[in-house]
């Protein structure tokens, strides 16, 4: 037979290659998709509670690193068992009871009591599909490139968990990324140097050059602002981490937007900042966008670019309602930028995020800063709950 390859750009999940294969003696055919951009930063963990037969349809898109798991169920898809595919739940469950069902008659006949075992879990598995119960399902990919469809989107899923982390050594490993680690020259100040290091475009991953540099922002901290320039194709991007630790508290900032000029302040959101505007119903969870220093018009602006990228959201797999009140929030998101007075919310619970005061020193009274104590599961989020910085030298080993 012959495979046809496609390489096909969608805006949310960067470049992906399309692989086809038809038969023409048996007219077999298979679809595969694998991921042409770049692995992301950070590690992603999508947790759904399927509790309707709509949650069935949700689109899937699940990379070949992706670990997917039903724990009611103790049902587990182990990373690189399957290829890379675009489908739904149900798509995802089919698929796995195809393949158990795939040698169940030469178990029938060599060891009936595992074949009778396989058919009692298979029968359990499409039982799922008419979800007479609720159950979770879970997709866990160290890569990020990943995704579990929103249809609520903007607004938040509740039923929809989504957890970005920092990758283990073994997962780096088993994505085949290697670090050259060097050690810092403390005796050098980077501060007034612009650093250089190489890349690719995540775009159209075409050698390109990074340039980093360290900047203290006035009445706040350091931070790192990276910025890449591809000559190819044109993109450029930008993004900010946090030059200092993981603050002792949390910080919520909370701002009422009142005049156009509002739009020009400085806002740095880290990685681990989330945003809400009740106004719009809208709410940025930790991780989206990544680390941004930019103006809040800058921000809103990517807010919605981010609404208008998604396929799903405004692209050809959309219907006509969710793309009609999608279009209406745009529209509302719009509107807010000096004609619509509306409440913004920066929570960050690593406290690396600031949002500029044109008043200071003095207090702004449109502008309200808090300081809270984290939770633990905010803690456990940031892995600061295992993270031991005193006495660690003569701790006995723990044994794991």
């Amino acid at each position: 037979g012959v495979t046809r390859l496609l390489l096909t750009r969608i805006p949310f999940f960067k470049e992906i290659i399309v692989s086809s294969f038809a038969c023409e003696s048996c007219s077999w055919s298979n679809t595969e998709i694998q991921s042409a951009g770049r692995i992301q930063e950070q590690g992603v963990r999508y947790a759904l509670a399927v509790g309707s037969r709509q949650d069935m349809n949700r689109e899937i898109v699940k990379t070949d690193c992706a670990t997917i798991q039903i724990p009611e169920l103790d049902f587990e898809i182990p990373a690189f068992s399957q290829k890379g595919v675009l489908t739904t739940i149900e798509g995802i469950i089919d698929r796995a009871v195809v393949g158990l069902e795939q040698d169940q008659p030469v178990r029938r006949a060599t060891d009936k009591e595992v074949a009778s075992r396989i058919d009692e879990f298979i029968s359990k598995l499409k039982q799922l599909k008419e979800v007479h119960s609720p159950f979770t399902f879970i997709i866990d990919d160290p890569s990020g490139n990943s995704f579990v469809e929103n249809p609520h989107a903007p607004q938040k899923d509740e039923a929809l968990a989504v957890t970005y982390y920092k990758r283990t050594p073994q997962q780096d490993a088993m994505l085949g990324l290697e670090l050259d680690e060097k050690p810092a020259d403390s005796a050098e100040d980077l501060r007034d140097e612009v650093l250089q290091f190489n890349t690719n475009c995540p775009e159209c991953n075409a050698p390109a050059n990074t340039n980093m540099k360290l900047v203290q922002i006035p009445h706040f901290k350091e931070v790192i602002i990276m910025a890449t320039n591809c000559d190819s194709c044109g993109h450029r991007t930008n993004e900010v981490k946090s030059g200092g630790a993981i603050e002792p508290r949390g910080t919520r900032i909370t701002f009422r937007i009142t005049d156009p000029s509002d739009m020009t302040r400085d806002i740095l959101k880290s990685e681990t900042c989330s945003v809400e505007i009740p106004e719009l119903e809208f709410e940025l969870g930790m991780g989206a966008l990544g680390g941004k220093f930019t103006t809040l018009e800058g921000l809103l602006k990517d807010i919605k670019d981010l609404v208008e990228r998604n396929p799903f959201t405004l692209g050809d797999s959309s219907t006509p309602s969710k793309t009609e009140k999608l279009r209406e929030f745009i529209g509302r998101l719009q509107e807010v930028k000096g004609k619509t007075k509306a409440l913004f919310i920066m929570d960050d619970p690593a406290g690396n995020s600031y949002l500029q005061n044109v008043y200071a020193p003095e207090e702004d009274p449109e502008l309200k800063v808090e300081h809270y104590e984290r939770t633990f599961e905010q803690n456990e989020e940031l892995g600061l709950n295992d993270m031991n910085t005193e006495g660690y030298e003569t701790a006995p080993a723990s044994g794991r």
